[in-house]
């Protein structure tokens, strides 16, 4: 039961969601946090939500799960709203900002973007000084007060997978499962603590793009060309 699964990123893309929920079985690890971002992009919204709360002890909201509950005049995100049910609505508003975990005697942290907000983007090629600012205890993470900072952070929003370490302790990045933008396969991470020391692997799974495109064809979902090129050859579609 000290093996973690940590997922993020799932954007619609319940193809993709399916392929590593069942490496993860394979893989006989039992729990799995979700770190947000379970909508938009991909056309399976809904479908997503269902699954993960079928499948994941914790979970915590990302920037979509926050502005899609918002009024919008966007066709394109009136799109992916049209799609959720009231009980989606009511889930996604639930959701909680971060989660904290001891392990191994270690002060572990999960949230989507920072410690500060949803919607900070921090990434790996950002100044020393604000990757370091993954580490601070804020008022959003309930954490102002402690004494401790977390010794390891993961986090999502950014769909690209790295691992930093620091005299303050390891940042990590778990890339996206349903909207990859370094290899085109989903991505996720196991955060290991059967051993003293707490351990991260990365792990990669292949799952069939092109059915997921034709999901999404036949759905009528808008800007297909753009998620086209986010799915097949990772191409970020706000380049």
């Amino acid at each position: 039961m000290k093996k973690i699964a940590i997922i993020s990123d799932i954007h619609g893309n319940k193809t993709a969601l399916e392929a590593v929920l069942k490496d993860i079985r394979l893989r006989k690890i039992d729990r799995i946090f979700c770190l947000g971002d379970l909508i938009g992009k991909g056309p399976q919204g809904s479908a997503c939500i269902e699954l993960i709360q079928q499948n994941c002890e914790q979970v915590v909201r990302g920037n979509w799960d926050v502005f899609i509950q918002s009024p919008t005049d966007n066709d394109f995100l009136q799109w992916f709203k049209d799609r959720l049910t009231a009980k989606d609505y009511q889930y996604l508003g639930s959701l909680p900002f971060h989660i904290d975990l001891e392990l191994n005697e270690q002060l572990i942290r999960f949230f989507h973007a920072s410690p500060r907000s949803e919607f900070e983007r921090i990434l790996p090629n950002h100044p020393l000084e604000k990757r370091l600012s993954m580490f601070e205890n804020t008022a959003v993470t309930n954490s102002s007060h402690y004494k401790k900072h977390p010794d390891i952070v993961f986090y999502g929003d950014i769909h690209t997978t790295f691992l930093h370490t620091y005299k303050q302790g390891i940042l990590c990045n778990v890339g996206s499962v349903g909207n990859s933008l370094d290899l085109t396969s989903a991505s996720y991470a196991i955060l290991d603590g059967t051993q003293s020391n707490n351990a991260i692997q990365f792990i990669r799974v292949a799952y069939d793009r092109e059915a997921e495109l034709m999901i999404a064809k036949e759905l009528g979902m808008p800007q297909l060309d753009q998620y086209y090129n986010e799915i097949m050859f990772a191409n970020y579609r706000n380049v």
